[in-house]
């Protein structure tokens, strides 16, 4: 049996920054993805935006976490040459109620920390995006986009520069915890079983069920996985905006907003459809065309003059919950010892946005854990 200091089970986002974290601080570190590639799933089917930390509430680990990770985050683009721009966004609002729920945000954003917004009058915002219609606006200069591809090799290649490794097509099949050691048995091609003192579950979409698996974790503490897919549409043609737009935020995500890629092109969604797969095996990710209807009619909220025919299907995630429809958001969950009682295991749930945005901050959070 081969034996490891740390075992990190699944390569997004999160999970690279997690096990770049362990080897950095000398642990001999194996990451173990059941694809045939890193991060393809939740880390490459989202929005890439760099989230300043606006909407979570105070002193929860979304809040801290996406405000420290964001600079983290920078930082890391910078020295590393991932490919980023800080293009900034404006939350838009239309009539009195979404005003109100702007003042809202706003405060919400100050007591998280994010101290750089500045209020907008509808003429303001025209003059940055002259296409935009709105009553008021919320402009965060800190928000930005980045090439998560990019972001996830880097990760990767600090990783394996202190020593660790990424084992593609290597489902995690069970764990059996002990009191000082742990056994995974990973399929695949050519199976086996690790013997580890460390094992982190950020196996994002399959994390509820890779705990399901664990021999030695009791099922009150297996949360019960809800999944919103998020579809996005692409703009045919030349955007007319340079900076993300966004309204004021919907139930189970931050609305249909205007997103951009690093090329310049313009992108709408996610929308909020909830789903119940038998598996996240099973989930089906093409793009629904009847679905633009209704994204017609939210982006015309913001962006009346939208031509009609000018979206197109290009892609779509899906969010890994821990409530459903109509409950209210839960924050992230980084459950260890404390919560669970098995020495050296951390599970990470409903690890959503802003998760990128925060996965260095998470991955210094779950060392600290298992410190």
């Amino acid at each position: 049996m081969d034996r490891v200091d740390a075992v990190v089970i699944g390569a997004g986002v999160v999970g690279l920054a997690v096990a770049r974290a362990l080897a950095q601080r000398g642990l001999e570190t194996v990451v173990l993805e059941r694809a045939d590639a890193i991060g393809t799933e939740t880390s490459s089917r989202n929005s890439e935006v760099i989230h300043a930390g606006l909407y979570y509430p105070t002193a929860s680990l979304k809040a801290s976490l996406c405000v420290q990770g964001r600079e983290q985050l920078y930082a890391l683009c910078e020295s590393h040459g991932v490919e980023h721009r800080r293009c900034g966004k404006l939350v838009v609002a239309r009539g009195d109620a979404q005003c109100r729920k702007l003042a809202q945000i706003e405060a919400q954003a100050h007591a998280n920390g994010v101290v750089d917004l500045r209020r907008l009058d509808a003429a303001q915002a025209r003059t940055l995006e002259p296409a935009l219609v709105a009553d008021e606006a919320l402009w965060s200069p800190s928000t930005g986009i980045v090439d998560s591809h990019g972001l996830m090799l880097a990760l990767q290649g600090d990783l394996e520069a202190a020593g660790g490794a990424v084992a593609l097509r290597s489902p995690v099949q069970a764990l059996r915890c002990g009191g000082s050691s742990h056994e995974v048995d990973v399929g695949g091609e050519s199976p086996t079983t690790l013997a580890t003192r460390l094992v982190v579950n950020a196996a994002g979409l399959w994390a509820p069920s890779v705990a399901a698996c664990t021999e030695g974790l009791t099922a009150h503490h297996v949360p019960r996985a809800h999944y919103a897919k998020g579809s996005y549409y692409a703009l045919a043609g030349r955007s007319p905006f340079t900076r993300l737009v966004y309204p004021v935020p919907e139930d189970g995500g931050l609305g249909v907003h205007l997103t951009l890629d690093l090329a310049g092109q313009a992108r709408f969604g996610p929308d909020v459809e909830w789903i119940a797969p038998a598996s996240p095996q099973a989930i089906d990710y093409r793009v629904d065309p009847a679905r633009a209807g209704a994204f017609y009619a939210a982006i015309r909220a913001y962006w009346p003059e939208l031509p009609d025919g000018a979206l197109q299907p290009s892609y779509s995630g899906v969010r890994p919950k821990l409530r459903g429809a109509g409950e209210p958001a839960s924050d992230f969950v980084l459950q260890g010892t404390r919560e669970h009682g098995v020495p050296g295991l951390v599970n990470l749930f409903g690890i959503e946005s802003p998760g990128l945005t925060a996965s260095i901050a998470i991955a210094d959070e779950v060392a600290g854990l298992l410190r």
